[in-house]
């Protein structure tokens, strides 16, 4: 139960916080996380309760939360049948990244960092200047011009120091990567470390225990993709710890402007060339290569899930639909609602949909 590099198996260092492995420059993972019921700390508040479960972190460290985790599942009706909506959107920052945020920082704060920067369509940035904020640390984020209006006061107000770069959202790894070459800060990347992993697993424990089983199917947007990640790592636990036989069938939706695990699912690699960065009222899902594809794809390949892409003329209907169901969220939630409708009658109940965050955190 630790991180390795995905390519070579080498450990992840005791000491520094090296984004990518040091030898082969290799993606690092953590593939286990082990679940023991006996050890859940229920005097523990949200997602810290699982603290045993946290990969990476020393039993000692000092938690940097702010509340995250402990979100409800609120059921409503679509399409004849009884939907369970995991409200991810209520976390602090508005977004399920906090759950990856909070561990994330702890690490970087038990390893002596005090300086930070990280690069973000807008969700996990704002996630991230708020616990950096929490922590005590300066904080750097690197954000497309064309994010949200919202995200971008969110985390200027935050205190973060914040970098508009014109272009894609893969322009945006690339200037800050230039910028690392010079300044030779500490890269706090979402994507590169699997740190956030064990966090997201938490919301999965948390539908086993809101739900008392395994859902039948869990719907959720995908860029990077760690929430889907953690999530299916998250429900392995809790088979493994015996406490279910089976595993939800996972749907990742995308954007069809930006749809690579997609493309790639039913095209295979040889139709990399053809995966698009469009622009999408789902920006946060606006990821060409997402660095985790392998393991995404493998969920896929064992038939335990499938992914599907979601028009731009629908993402708005489905963000309105929602919002008149009480839930008022961002188009890139939006992307799972519109994807339910053309396969309900295939897809086994419980059905749980992931809301990612908040509709505060969308305007232009």
């Amino acid at each position: 139960m630790k991180m390795v590099c995905s390519n070579c198996g080498r450990d992840y260092p005791a000491e520094g916080t090296p984004y990518r492995c040091m030898k082969c420059g290799g993606l690092f993972d953590i593939q286990t996380i082990q679940f023991d019921i006996n050890q859940v700390d229920v005097f523990q508040p949200g997602m810290w309760r699982y603290k045993h479960s946290f990969v990476g972190l020393p039993p000692e460290v000092e938690a940097v939360t702010l509340g995250e985790g402990d979100t409800p599942l609120v059921w409503s009706e679509g399409w004849g049948r009884q939907v369970a909506f995991k409200c991810e959107q209520l976390n602090p920052s508005g977004s399920f990244k906090d759950r990856g945020s909070s561990l994330l920082i702890s690490f970087l704060k038990s390893r002596g960092v005090t300086s930070v920067v990280e690069d973000s369509s807008g969700n996990a940035g704002a996630s991230f200047a708020a616990y950096a904020a929490r922590a005590g640390m300066q904080a750097g984020v690197y954000l497309p011009a064309s994010s949200s209006g919202a995200k971008r006061e969110q985390i200027a107000m935050l205190g973060a120091k914040l970098k508009l770069v014109e272009g894609t959202r893969s322009a945006v790894t690339s200037a800050l990567e230039a910028d690392l070459e010079r300044s030779g800060a500490v890269y706090a990347s979402h994507a590169y470390l699997p740190i956030n992993l064990p966090g997201y697993a938490t919301s999965a424990y948390e539908i086993f225990f809101q739900l008392g089983c395994v859902p039948g199917t869990v719907v959720v947007p995908v860029g990077q993709g760690g929430l889907l990640l953690g999530l299916y790592r998250g429900f392995l636990a809790l088979k493994k710890a015996g406490l279910t036989d089976s595993l939800p069938y996972f749907i990742g939706v995308q954007a069809r402007a930006c749809s690579p695990l997609w493309v790639l699912s039913t095209a295979g690699y040889s139709a990399m060339g053809f995966i698009t960065e469009g622009a999408t009222l789902a920006e946060g899902v606006r990821v060409q290569r997402p660095l985790r594809a392998g393991a995404l794809l493998k969920i896929a390949e064992d038939r335990q899930g499938e992914f599907v892409p979601v028009d731009e003329v629908d993402i708005l209907r489905a963000r309105d639909e929602l919002a008149h169901k009480g839930l008022y969220i961002e188009p890139t939630s939006a992307i799972s609602w519109a994807a339910l409708g053309p396969m309900i009658d295939r897809l086994q109940d419980p059905i749980v949909v992931m809301l990612t965050g908040s509709g505060y955190k969308y305007n232009k």
